[in-house]
């Protein structure tokens, strides 16, 4: 696991940045997703500037209480979709944290 973005929380909106070797992305918004009906649908949209790159589902009985979110980040110059978990630190602020997929057999 890797810790990519650090966050703080304002209302129902997450602002902060993500960092890794090759994306260096401040001022990265989760929105909250006024939209939808579906029960299915993200709970927040992901944005950077204008540009949206992702969608956040809430997490909803994780056994600590403390919010979680699923987070798929998404990008033209991404190989594949990125997967990271939005979590509640002890101080009330947010890290976005990363774990490789484990492979499957055959790979």
């Amino acid at each position: 696991m890797a810790t990519i973005g650090h966050f703080t929380k304002s209302g129902d909106e997450f602002n902060g940045s993500i960092t890794t070797l090759s994306v260096q992305a401040k001022n990265v918004r989760f929105v909250p997703e006024t939209a939808s009906t579906s029960e299915k649908a993200p709970s927040h949209r992901v944005l950077v500037g204008d540009a949206e790159i992702g969608a956040a589902w809430k997490n909803n009985g994780n056994g600590d209480k403390r919010p979680s979110y699923s987070v798929k980040l998404d990008d033209p110059s991404f190989t594949a979709p990125v997967h990271a978990l939005l979590v509640e630190r002890q101080d009330s602020d947010f890290d976005l944290i990363w774990s490789r997929p484990a492979k499957r057999r055959g790979e």
